[in-house]
């Protein structure tokens, strides 16, 4: 991270003063930690700007879909992207519009994307933030069949405005790459795209398979793709080489149902056949 971004950081922390209700931004703990983890790892923060140079280049678009506190944002823009955020969560939203709202090249939509637009309800968790979601069958799974769900607990909804892809390609243009972590919701967003776009990814939570391969059909339908995949926040493709959905879908089937989550990669393929 540039000094000047840790010093607006650290500005940023001191602001958010978490419990105080004297402060403008008051935020959940969740959103807190969020910060602390995200922002706090300056190696971390150069692996991603190495793994993601791989899509984007200077004066690319990016589209990051479930923001968050705006790790992926502060790498594409260190890149040299254009970045288009999106993030429903309204405590999330704050913290991006303290953090990039300054910035040129930076658009902030306080928003979710779905297969079609219009307002919808969204589970909040004020201490898990990022698992918040527009899904509550999803959430109700997790709880289920997710042993780190045991404790998540979503204490509140709020109504939230919904997109679709193809409305901000409509607004903004064609992204290079597309980063989609919406918590279940994934199949929903790719539902809004008409078009493939030439690079995305969206998060694979076991034992969600059947999402997954949701995913992988709907894309499969708007180009053809290749794929690849990547555990946690490694920031390393499992395959030195881009696999078939088929050869995807037998690693997937595999993976162990409480192991950690990850992300497919999928691009269009280089070469015809």
């Amino acid at each position: 991270m540039c000094p000047a971004r840790e010093l607006r950081c650290a500005a940023a922390m001191h602001r958010l003063r978490v419990g105080s209700r004297s402060s403008a931004f008051d935020l959940p703990r969740g959103i807190a930690r969020s910060l602390w983890m995200y922002y706090g790892r300056p190696q971390h923060i150069r692996q991603m700007r190495r793994f993601y140079a791989q899509f984007l280049r200077r004066g690319d678009l990016a589209f990051d879909i479930g923001a968050h506190v705006g790790s992926r944002t502060l790498v594409y823009t260190a890149l040299g992207a254009r970045v288009v955020a999106v993030e429903p969560v309204p405590a999330a939203m704050r913290v991006l519009r303290l953090l990039y709202g300054w910035q040129r090249g930076v658009t902030l939509l306080p928003a979710a994307l779905g297969a079609a637009a219009g307002e919808m309800s969204m589970l909040v968790c004020e201490r898990e933030p990022t698992v918040s979601t527009l899904s509550a069958d999803w959430a109700g799974r997790m709880t289920r069949e997710r042993q780190s769900f045991a404790g998540v607990r979503w204490g509140r909804s709020v109504v939230v405005p919904v997109l679709t892809l193809d409305d901000l390609i409509g607004r903004y243009g064609p992204p290079a790459f597309c980063k989609i972590d919406v918590e279940g919701y994934d199949l929903e967003v790719l539902r809004g795209l008409s078009k493939p776009l030439a690079a995305l990814s969206f998060e694979y939570v076991p034992p969600a398979l059947d999402l997954a391969l949701a995913c992988l059909d709907r894309l499969n339908q708007l180009g053809g793709y290749e794929f690849n995949w990547s555990w946690g926040e490694s920031m390393r493709l499992h395959w030195p080489e881009w696999v078939t959905s088929e050869t995807l879908t037998t690693y997937l089937a595999a993976f162990p149902r409480q192991g950690n989550p990850g992300d497919v990669y999928a691009r269009l393929r280089r070469y015809p056949g």
